[in-house]
């Protein structure tokens, strides 16, 4: 596997642990960018601790400048109304067209856009289409600014999160008229997927869906 010099944009939440954990694992050179990235508790050789905000335009600028690829993957913790997807990663896009950074991989989520048929009542009544509302369109206009950036981008779309260890069996490229989906996958199953991208273009310039 090639190695990189990988940044991970929110690199403390939910995701962003995992998948910091899992590129070391693979033997890249990590990033960690988050406001507080100690949080991690982590120590790695291939580990550099970057603090920062990701609405901060310049820190997100100064962070990206000579890396290989950029991993997004923001979240909103306990916040339903936050823009920190749609807002962080246009800063990151920013600063990747300015540094001539090109490799970029954003974790979104399976119902967006044409994937919304892949859900069930649950998800589009209750979570997106009620309780999560503003959160899932923040997804959406995130993926918009991706498609529209001109880098070498991938999307990818998991469904909800789940605890446990990365199994490798998992459904992956979830077609749009795909029903009866089990909708959870592993935190673990995921950051594997997000690594895979660094180095494989087989979804380079596309959203994939993926889900246990």
């Amino acid at each position: 596997m090639e190695r990189m010099k990988v940044i991970v944009i929110g690199a403390t939440g939910k995701m962003g642990a995992v998948a910091t954990r899992k590129l070391l694992a693979d033997g890249h050179e990590v990033t960690a960018f988050a406001r507080h990235p100690e949080a991690l508790d982590l120590a790695d050789q291939n580990l550099h601790l970057h603090p920062g905000d990701a609405t901060d335009a310049e820190a997100v600028a100064a962070a990206v400048a000579g890396h290989d690829a950029v991993v997004v993957v923001l979240g909103s913790g306990m916040k339903r109304r936050s823009t920190i997807r749609s807002a962080g990663t246009l800063n990151v896009i920013r600063a990747m067209q300015r540094h001539g950074v090109r490799r970029l991989v954003v974790q979104s989520t399976l119902g967006a856009r044409e994937s919304w048929g892949n859900l069930n009542f649950f998800w589009k009544r209750i979570m997106f289409g009620a309780y999560l509302r503003p959160v899932f369109l923040d997804h959406e206009l995130q993926e918009r600014l991706v498609e529209s950036s001109g880098l070498d981008w991938t999307i990818v779309r998991p469904a909800a999160f789940a605890d446990g260890p990365e199994t490798g069996v998992y459904m992956e490229d979830v077609k749009p008229e795909a029903r009866g989906l089990r909708l959870k996958i592993t935190k673990a199953d995921i950051a594997a997927f997000l690594s895979r991208q660094l180095t494989e273009a087989t979804y380079l310039g596309r959203a994939v869906g993926i889900t246990g």
